[in-house]
């Protein structure tokens, strides 16, 4: 993700005109620049007016370039591996329990920097995170060709071993996160007003995981689904050896903007109402 040589020649055979008063040039200057002393006009002996040493010098750029490809190829990979492992990584939605605001297909680029710095998830971020607890049993994991192993490599996929998931978080450690009936999660004491929950739904569930209240321990974080009714999150994972939160260790990055199909292309901004001063009382 480079010359020219300027004379001038007297139009008469008798070679280079001397102008006076000018002095001539003085033995021992250089005064050759490609012109015949003779003044024939002609290449000397074992000459070719420029053009070998022209078309030499284009092949030897040829090979040269051929000789660096390689190395400009591991470059390449490289810094692929590093800006996966460090930076950002491309990962694909594998399911329907982030719509509206991510579909089946799409790819988003997730931040994996911010963590190395010491900074934890917030409530409202997208977030894509290891299987903390077996969440993923029974879904088929489909294998991968040479190809896309590649991409995997160098980060442009998500590697099919990984088992990851992709969550809206809501409650971070300390917090209380509740759900009675139909109506608002609340959190802290403050209903969050949700316009990215998938329309129909509403943002607590009318069964019996979807009723709740829950303490997020600290190094914990409380995730769930904007397709609250279709998304198993941590809703339906209290029995699991986390009681149904994700620790903040098993965190691959926040998913920070959606990068493909291009006509879904746009950032994932974290919500105005988690931006409320009453949630941090």
């Amino acid at each position: 993700m480079g010359d020219a040589a300027v004379g001038a020649r007297s139009g008469g055979g008798d070679g280079w005109r001397r102008r006076s008063p000018e002095p001539g040039p003085q033995e021992g200057e250089d005064v050759t620049h490609g012109s015949d002393p003779e003044g024939s006009g002609g290449p000397g002996p074992g000459e070719d007016g420029g053009q070998g040493a022209r078309r030499g010098s284009s092949n030897q750029q040829v090979r040269s370039f051929w000789k660096e490809l390689p190395l400009l190829v591991v470059i390449a990979l490289v810094l692929a591996l590093v800006i996966k492992t460090f930076l950002l990584q491309a990962f694909s939605i594998p399911s329907d329990s982030m719509q509206n605001t991510l579909q089946r297909g799409d790819r988003v680029l997730v931040d994996k920097l911010t963590p190395w710095f010491g900074a934890e998830p917030e409530r409202g971020e997208v977030i894509v995170f290891h299987d903390p607890d077996n969440w993923l049993a029974g879904q088929p994991v489909e294998e991968p060709n040479a190809f896309q192993k590649v991409l995997t490599w160098v980060g442009l996929m998500p590697s099919s071993e990984e088992r990851d998931l992709i969550k809206r978080v809501i409650g971070v450690g300390g917090d209380t996160v509740e759900c009675r009936g139909t109506g608002k999660v609340v959190v802290n004491g403050v209903a969050l007003d949700e316009p990215y929950v998938f329309p129909g739904n509403t943002p607590c569930s009318d069964d019996d995981a979807g009723q709740f209240k829950v303490k997020v321990p600290e190094g914990y974080l409380w995730v769930m689904g904007d397709h609250r009714q279709n998304s198993k999150d941590s809703r339906y994972n209290q029995e699991d050896a986390h009681n149904g939160m994700v620790p903040v260790d098993d965190v691959v990055g926040r998913a920070v903007v959606k990068a493909w199909p291009i006509d879904r292309w746009g950032t994932l901004p974290v919500p105005e109402t988690f931006d409320q001063p009453a949630l941090n009382k």
